[in-house]
C-alpha cells in the first residue's frame, strides 16, 4: 500500500469502529480524547438508524465517549433534511419511535393527508409482513389514505443500503439494505439514500468542517469497518484517504472481495490508527 498521506481532517464511523452496541471497542474512548487535544478536526458519520441522533449521543456518553454539538452527523438527520428539501410532509416511516420523530421535525405532519413517501430505517421490530406491505401500497398509490388522490410516483427514501450489520453477540444480523430492495424490487422504484457511502452525505459533513481545516493541507481520511458502506462511492469520488479497521462487522478478506474497491490502509482498530497517526 502507497504511504499514508498528511491528514487534515477525520471523518469517523461509530457502530463497529468505536462501539458495538453498547460497548466501546478497547481504546475507542482514549483515542478520541487523544485526538481532541491534537490539532486534527474529525467528525463522526453514522449509518446508525436505530435512534435518533440525540439517543445516541447519549448511549456514546454512557459508554464513555464524549461527542460535542455538530460533531454527530448521521442518516436520520439526512433523512430529515431530505424531507424538507422535497416538501414532503406524510412520510411513512419505518423507524423506531425517537428516530422518527427526529425524521420529522420542523415537518407539519397531518394525519388527515395521504402518505407522500416511505422512509426505511433500521427498524428490525417494524421489518414484518404488515408494515412491509404498507410501505409498499403507499409506493403503489393504494394506500387507504391515498384514495381518491392523482397517482404520484412517491419516493422511497432509505437511511442506508448495509446488507448486515455486526451485533452485540459478535456475529452478523440483517441490516436494512434487504428490506429497501424487497421495496424496491416489488415496486419498480429505486431508494434514493441519503446516507454513507453517499457523496452528497459527505459533503454535508465536510461542509461543517471548513472552518476547522481552513489552511490546513493534506487530505481528509474516513474510517469505518465496512469496506462497502463506509469507504465506498462517495468517498472514493471525493478522494478521501480510505482506512478499514478489523473490528465490528469487519470479516477477513473483506478488502479483496470481487468487486470492491480496496482501502488505502487497513488498520487492526480504530485506537492503533489515531496511535500510528497521531506518534508519526
Amino acid at each position: 500500500m502507497a504511504p499514508r498521506p498528511a491528514i487534515r481532517a477525520l471523518l469517523i464511523d461509530l457502530s463497529g469502529t468505536i462501539h458495538v452496541a453498547t460497548q466501546p471497542i478497547p481504546g475507542a474512548p482514549h483515542a478520541i480524547q487523544r485526538l481532541r487535544a491534537s490539532s486534527i478536526p474529525f467528525r463522526f458519520c453514522s449509518n446508525t438508524s436505530k435512534e435518533s441522533t440525540g439517543a445516541l449521543r447519549g448511549q456514546l456518553a454512557k459508554m464513555g465517549i464524549e461527542t460535542h454539538d455538530n460533531e454527530v452527523w448521521t442518516s436520520i438527520g439526512a433523512v430529515n433534511s431530505l424531507l424538507r428539501a422535497k416538501g414532503l410532509t406524510r412520510p411513512f416511516i419505518l423507524a423506531s419511535e425517537s428516530a422518527a420523530e427526529e425524521c420529522r421535525r420542523g415537518i407539519h405532519d397531518d394525519t388527515a393527508l395521504p402518505y407522500d413517501s416511505v422512509v426505511v430505517a433500521f427498524a428490525p421490530t417494524q421489518f414484518d409482513y404488515v408494515a412491509l406491505n404498507t410501505a409498499f401500497r403507499v409506493l403503489m398509490n393504494e394506500h387507504p389514505t391515498q384514495r381518491g388522490q392523482p397517482r404520484s410516483d412517491y419516493p422511497l427514501i432509505a437511511t442506508h443500503r448495509a446488507r448486515y450489520i455486526g451485533d452485540s453477540d459478535g456475529a452478523l444480523s440483517l441490516g436494512p439494505g434487504p428490506f429497501v430492495a424487497a421495496l424496491e424490487n416489488a415496486s419498480g422504484r429505486t431508494a434514493e439514500v441519503v446516507g454513507k457511502p453517499e457523496r452528497k452525505f459527505f459533503e454535508l459533513v465536510l461542509g461543517s468542517l471548513e472552518y476547522d481545516m481552513h489552511d490546513q493541507g493534506g487530505v481528509v481520511a474516513v474510517i469505518g469497518d465496512d469496506v462497502q458502506n463506509d469507504l465506498g462511492d462517495g468517498a472514493v469520488e471525493l478522494g478521501f484517504w480510505r482506512v478499514l479497521v478489523r473490528s465490528g462487522k469487519y470479516r477477513d478478506g473483506d478488502e479483496t472481495k470481487e468487486g470492491v474497491r480496496p482501502p488505502d490502509e487497513v488498520c487492526d482498530s480504530f485506537a492503533l490508527f489515531v496511535d500510528s497517526l497521531l506518534d508519526q
